[in-house]
């Protein structure tokens, strides 16, 4: 432990390690793609949702990958925490509409030979 941190810990230094920075490059911007691909997260979410995982890892010197896991299993455990379920209820039957509609205009797309 270190006795000049008040939380007794020592952090890593980043800045000598270009290969876990890259790493953890990728595993915020799949968590962030993940993220924002689920029914109801806006902008608010995802911001929110990486400030805290920055902050902890910022906090711990932990991989976002060793604090929090898969960055798809986190983004879907984090929208079900951080999005209200009549929101992402609204987001999944308009996207539902979207998909059917788009099904349907491929299909006429086919039959008209376009």
């Amino acid at each position: 432990m270190a006795a000049d941190h008040p939380g007794g810990y020592v952090k890593k230094d980043r800045t000598t390690d270009p290969v876990g920075e890259k790493d953890r490059e990728k595993w915020m911007a799949r968590f962030q793609v993940r993220l924002a691909m689920q029914p109801g997260v806006d902008r608010a979410v995802v911001l929110q949702a990486v400030k805290e995982v920055t902050v902890h890892c910022a906090d711990t010197g932990e991989h976002p990958r060793s604090a929090f896991g898969d960055p798809d299993a986190y983004a879907v455990q984090t929208a079900a925490r951080l999005v209200p379920e009549d929101r992402a209820s609204r987001a999944r039957r308009r996207q539902a509409g979207v998909d059917a509609l788009d099904s349907v205009l491929r299909r006429a797309g086919d039959i008209a030979g376009l």
